[in-house]
Parts: structure tokens; sequence; C-alpha cells
């Protein structure tokens, strides 16, 4: 839970949201809420942010992706709670952060656990855009074969049944980045 101002910046919060967050008061307070949000939530969040402001609702829910951290990311539920001030204008905000995952603390982060080697890099970017096993073979001067052996072992490697699974099983361990189009592998996951 963290209490933020009328401008978003987080005054105060519990000891579970920096967990979360994966960084100490010292360096959360006073910074905008967005500053613990991925760059993705951007686009989301201020248009409920803005309904609680002028009134129009007193709480929303929304799923957003969020950084542990300065360079991991998870998905969570959070949920703005105006609080009134005098009058009926919203002073304050309070958000609730529910992440899917709980942050397993002796845990080895996942950059260090999945790693993708350049070439791999650049077909599962490939994969992601829609390319195909043609277009990929001759973007990377590679034979089709070549290019399903690498597209078969990322799916073992990230347990993934289908094309379409990798990429969304990239996107949600992100490896992938989320917001920019193409999609580019994140460099912490490329040896």
């Amino acid at each position: 839970m963290a209490s933020l101002d009328a401008g978003l910046k987080i005054e105060a919060a519990n000891a579970d949201f920096f967990r979360h967050v994966g960084r100490p008061s010292d360096e959360i307070c006073g910074r905008s809420f967005y500053d613990v949000l991925h760059p993705s939530a951007r686009n989301i969040l201020p248009r409920h942010f803005t309904h609680l402001s002028d009134g129009h609702g007193s709480r929303f829910v929304e799923r957003v992706v969020a950084m542990r951290g300065h360079d991991r990311v998870f998905s969570a539920e959070i949920t703005g709670i105006a609080v009134k001030g005098e009058g009926d204008d919203a002073s304050k905000v309070v958000v609730l952060m529910s992440p899917d995952d709980e942050p397993a603390e002796a845990a080895a982060p996942p950059a260090k656990t999945l790693m993708l080697s350049a070439l791999d890099a650049r077909i599962l970017e490939g994969v992601a855009t829609g390319a195909s096993t043609v277009q990929l073979a001759t973007r990377l001067y590679l034979s089709r074969q070549g290019v399903e052996y690498h597209v078969g072992v990322m799916l073992r490697r990230f347990k993934a049944p289908n094309r379409a699974a990798l990429v969304s099983r990239a996107y949600s361990m992100g490896v992938l980045t989320v917001g920019s189009w193409p999609p580019r592998a994140v460099p912490d996951f490329v040896k």
C-alpha cells in the first residue's frame, strides 16, 4: 500500500510495497508513482487517476507491469482509492498493489537463469513481429532448418507449446520490451 498526493508523488508506503518494488523508502518517497511502474503503465493509468481527481469515481482496479528494482518486471493488480479532503475533491490517492508473484528472497534474478544468445534474441524478436521462418532465414542468413532449430530450442527453454505462447512467455518474463515496436530483447537477457 502506498499513499500518493494529488500530484501522484509517493508520500508514504508500507513495508510490503517497498519489498514488492525492491527499493528502499528513501529512494521511493517523494518520487512519482510512475517511477515504480513499467513505462507501459503510462498509457493506462492517467485516465483512471483523472477520473478519481474529477470525482467521477471513488476507486479503480487495473492490471499493470511494475518494476522490481531497476531492471526486473512483475505484473500486479493495483487498486486506486480516492481519499476526499475538504469539499468533494480527491486530495490523496491510496494505491494497493497485489503482485501476481511473490519474490523469492534468496532466488537469483531471472536474468541469470534464462540467457539468450544474440542470434536467439534476434530470432525471438522476429517471431514477436510475426515474421515467418523464411523471412527470418533470409534476414539472418540462415537456412529454414536453422531458424526452426533455434525456435525449437527456445520453445523448450521457455516451456512453450507454440510460437504465440513463446512470445507471450517472453513478454511476461520481461525478456521482450513492453510498449515499443518493434519488440526488442532486453539486453540483460542476452549474453
